[in-house]
């Protein structure tokens, strides 16, 4: 049987559930996830083989007004990624009005002439009669392919969604091989695993302005797997807050990541940070490369 293969992007405003999509749909965790907007920063692919067919989903950054080099790179990415590919599929929440950030990426895809689903998450947190009016007001701006109510979260109508994804497969040899989950380097997701970390136990603009740098990763012969980690911050003010007090919070951290890790790896880790400060990073563009944010 000849297989074939669909390049997916998933789009969408900052915090409205890509990742947490991305990774039900390949089921584990491969983009990380939290209660803050602007939580994934690279271009990042999930991996579906499902038969003779292999979707692979790409989790962008969320479309957003840029502050920083960083965020002109992050902007950048979402706008890149919804060319060439096969279909885009725009996430949106379930409010009956249409954002700056939602018009702005519905006039992306037809200015492209890409093929468009619209997927409307969330629906575990309204009622089911007031979709109808967001479905609605969406079919009237756009001429989707198809709507689809879904929750990330519960999986709810989720399968629907991938059957529709596999309408646009082509004729083609897988890209990955069938075990891949995601073309992210094991190195990559160690640090974004911690970096999700400092994103759910800090506050404010703290967590936004670090990167994590992996500056060991070996294997010893018994499997156990060593990590040294790098956290940068762009004040002195903020490294005290990401160590705490006695270096209570950085432990905290630290054992979390740890955990997420062992899980992603399927062995024991043993994991080492330590915080160091790169003032105002995210505005030079050295910085911004040098932690991996680069096209």
């Amino acid at each position: 049987m000849a297989t074939k293969t669909a390049m997916i992007t998933i789009a969408g405003r900052p915090n409205v559930g890509k990742s947490t999509l991305t990774n039900y749909l390949v089921g584990e965790k491969i983009a990380i996830v939290s209660n803050k907007p602007q939580t994934t920063r690279n271009r990042i692919c999930g991996i579906v083989s499902k038969g003779n067919t292999q979707f692979v989903f790409v989790d962008t950054p969320g479309f957003h007004k840029p502050r920083t080099k960083l965020g002109d790179y992050m902007v950048s990415v979402t706008r890149d990624s919804i060319a060439d590919v096969d279909l885009t599929v725009l996430v949106v929440e379930p409010v009956a009005s249409i954002g700056a950030q939602e018009q702005g990426l519905i006039e992306q895809l037809r200015a492209r002439k890409c093929p468009a689903v619209l997927a409307i998450n969330k629906i575990d947190t309204v009622e089911k009669e007031n979709l109808l009016e967001v479905i609605a007001t969406y079919a009237e701006a756009a001429a989707f392919d198809a709507i689809i109510p879904i929750s990330a979260k519960t999986g709810d109508g989720v399968d629907d969604l991938l059957n529709i994804c596999e309408k646009y497969a082509i004729e083609s040899p897988f890209l990955f091989p069938e075990d891949v989950t995601t073309d992210q380097p094991e190195r990559q997701v160690m640090a974004e695993i911690i970096r999700e970390k400092l994103l759910w136990c800090l506050d404010r603009e703290v967590p936004h302005g670090t990167a994590v740098e992996i500056t060991k990763f070996s294997e010893r012969d018994n499997g156990i797997i060593d990590i040294d980690a790098t956290i940068y911050c762009e004040r002195a003010s903020h490294k005290g807050i990401i160590i705490g007090k006695h270096g209570d919070m950085l432990k905290k951290i630290s054992s979390m990541a740890r955990t997420d890790c062992e899980k992603f790896m399927g062995t024991r880790v043993y994991l080492t940070t330590w915080v160091k400060v790169k003032e105002n990073w995210r505005d030079s563009d050295f910085l911004v490369r040098n932690f991996g944010y680069s096209e």
